[in-house]
């Protein structure tokens, strides 16, 4: 925040706020009011008001029985003492009971602050507490943002004729990655100079565990789902850890966990969680890749509240950060923190839609966990509202959707503030190209494990039942589907436009049937609300898009609706993993149209796949789309020149 402008005569700039009146009085009354300077030089009348450089008449708090506290403050930190709009300088005098006076110098400003001893001792703490903050921010290297951010902030730039042109990602990692290497300087010994050590391995292997033979691993792997695991480390691998078979193999040291375990009443642990647990818990960072709804969320979470309870030596700050791409997700990641609390753990969700200022306020009173989307947090980040440089366990969930989504700047420059001999976890329900290129970038040797394939499959659990139709038929068949629903079914009905979801869930309304919408434009209030119509029953069906698609788990959910085919078949099987959870069944029933011929082939590849019956129609539909894509290229070869036309001479 610049200095306001003053006339030849003025001498100060006075802060002050309006006493909101549901805070406490002061603790001593008032008996003298201090000289106030205000825009001009002009002094305050004796109406008990000044007037700021905004010309707002403003409440003028009295003195005290107390001379003020006065320190000099460099200019360079005025700023972040008044704040945006002196938002800061409000909090503080809110919450120490002071009235601080700032008045310009050269080179340094003068504070004077009022109150009783105490409560300026305390103004005075907060003061310098902040400054430090901002001196140690300052002489950390910082990102040039015009180097490595895209210069319209979404992934194109314009040249000077105002055309649209690509922005070269590979040069923007590799800005990133030097900045990186810049701003932290990681010894070759492995660890952060300045900063605390992690400890990273709190794996003690039970007998049981032990004893297995290759053979045995070998076989309960596949036994099991098919469970693969592999060491990405280039060179001599490492050997790879038995599966475990229960809870106790895992955690028989860290009998709190396995109180929250017994209590949930689970039984043995997941394909995903058996084989992920020995590695994370040994300090190696994983990447986990399986479908929907096989308890990835707990496979990272139960090690990392291990490893942030475990530290040698205190933290100054936050030690675990999970990523999230949705807001859903993240709410949902957060209720799993509670339910599974773990030694008084705190843990604040971040996401946009919410209350900036309440969340501003959970970072500020200290917190162990964050789980945040990577725009608000980003957002923080910038604003120097979140201190990341204590994060050692970091989670990237549902990596795909993150990707898909367009977060990678985000995720880039987080992670610049970041230790980089942190532990990272990611979490995939697919494998594509950019998710292993961004695995190759922020994960150190890690190892990789996966259920069932690295190729896209739905959850076997699952029956998936296609009707092929057109536009004007989908009412009637959702008509019949929604009379076929028993009182205890609870069904997802997708579709793919905000509008879509809006004129379905009048429809059905007027007809007198419950429902709940879900999207992007509902309040953030309003999303919650009917989240949680659903899950508790209120209401059984429930009608959104895709952004219900991952991070909404609904344990009872019965059937899938797909009344619009969603844009990538990697959201089909999001959409179908809603369904089948937690060992259960479901159905999915997808309408699909001449609209959506072109992902039919992929449709099918999924279908046989997961065993599942597929329909003539679409058979039929699948070869129309070939040979009319051979077709069109053919055209295209016949109207294409061939080379450059022969020049004539005469």
């Amino acid at each position: 925040m610049s200095w306001p402008e003053a006339g030849a005569n003025a001498s100060s700039w006075v802060v002050a706020s309006r006493r909101s009146a549901a805070l406490p009085r002061a603790p001593e009354r008032p008996e003298k009011e201090p000289s106030q300077g205000g825009r001009g030089g002009q002094k305050a009348g004796g109406g008990g008001s000044w007037r700021g450089h905004s010309g707002v008449q403003q409440p003028v708090g009295a003195g005290f029985r107390e001379p003020p506290l006065s320190f000099r403050l460099k200019n360079d930190w005025v700023g972040a003492v008044i704040g945006r709009g002196g938002s800061k300088i409000k909090e503080i005098q809110s919450s120490t009971y002071t009235k601080i006076q700032i008045i310009k110098g050269d080179p340094e400003a003068e504070v004077r602050i009022f109150g009783t001893k105490a409560m300026q001792s305390k103004a005075k703490t907060v003061i310098d507490n902040l400054v430090q903050k901002q001196e140690d921010y300052k002489t950390e290297p910082k990102v040039d943002v015009a180097v490595v951010q895209p210069s319209d902030g979404k992934g194109a730039s314009k040249d000077v004729s105002g055309n649209q042109k690509l922005v070269d990602w590979d040069k923007f990692r590799g800005n990133i990655l030097k900045w990186s290497k810049k701003k932290w300087a990681v010894k070759i010994w492995g660890f952060v100079p300045g900063l605390p050590p992690i400890k990273k391995n709190f794996y003690v292997e039970s007998e049981t565990t032990r004893s297995m033979s290759q053979d045995q691993a070998d076989n309960w792997r596949r036994e099991n789902y098919n469970i693969m695991c592999d060491d990405l480390k280039g060179g001599e691998k490492r050997p790879l850890p038995n599966p475990i078979a229960n809870f106790e193999d895992a955690f028989h040291c860290y009998p709190e966990v396995m109180r929250n375990l017994q209590k949930a009443g689970f039984q043995r642990p997941t394909p995903i969680q058996s084989q992920a647990w020995p590695i994370i818990l040994q300090g190696v960072d994983l990447i986990g890749v399986a479908q929907t709804g096989t308890g990835k969320t707990l496979s990272y979470l139960m090690p990392g509240f291990i490893h942030i309870d475990s530290q040698p030596l205190g933290r100054n700050g936050p030690g675990m950060l999970v990523l999230t791409p949705t807001r859903e997700l993240a709410l949902q990641v957060e209720a799993e923190c509670r339910q599974y609390s773990y030694k008084g753990l705190k843990s604040v969700c971040v996401y946009g839609g919410g209350d900036r200022d309440g969340q501003i306020k959970d970072l500020a009173k200290g917190v162990d966990i964050i789980i945040a989307t990577p725009g608000r947090l980003h957002d923080l980040q910038m604003n120097n509202f979140v201190y990341l440089k204590s994060i050692t366990y970091l989670v990237l969930d549902e990596a795909d959707k993150m990707l898909d989504m367009g977060f990678e700047p985000q995720i880039m420059k987080i992670l610049l503030d970041v230790r980089p001999d942190r532990q990272t976890v990611m979490t995939s329900a697919t494998w594509p190209c950019a998710v292993r290129r961004l695995a190759q970038s922020y994960l150190k040797e890690p190892m990789i494990v996966y259920v069932g394939t690295l190729d896209l499959v739905a959850v076997s659990t699952v029956k998936q039942n296609i009707i092929v139709t057109t536009e004007d038929e989908k009412r009637s068949h959702i008509q019949t589907f929604i009379e076929s629903l028993s009182p205890k079914d609870k069904v997802i009905i997708f579709v793919s436009r905000k509008a879509v979801a809006d004129h379905l869930s009048s429809d059905l309304c007027i007809r007198h049937i419950s429902v709940e919408s879900l999207h992007s434009n509902r309040e953030q209030s309003d999303r919650e609300r009917a989240l949680k119509n659903f899950k508790t029953g209120k209401v059984r069906i429930l009608i959104a898009t895709d952004l219900a698609s991952r991070g909404l788990d609904v344990h009872d959910v019965t059937h899938v609706y797909n009344y619009d085919f969603p844009r990538n078949i990697e959201e089909y099987v999001h959409r179908v993993g809603r369904t089948g959870r937690a060992g259960r069944t479901g159905v999915s029933v997808t309408l699909i149209t001449r609209n959506d011929w072109k992902i039919s082939g992929e449709l099918i590849n999924i279908l046989e796949r997961a065993n599942q019956s597929v329909p003539e129609d679409l058979v039929v539909m699948a070869e129309r789309y070939k040979a009319n894509k051979l077709k069109k290229e053919m055209e295209n070869k016949w109207e294409r020149p061939q080379g450059k036309p022969k020049k004539f001479y005469y």
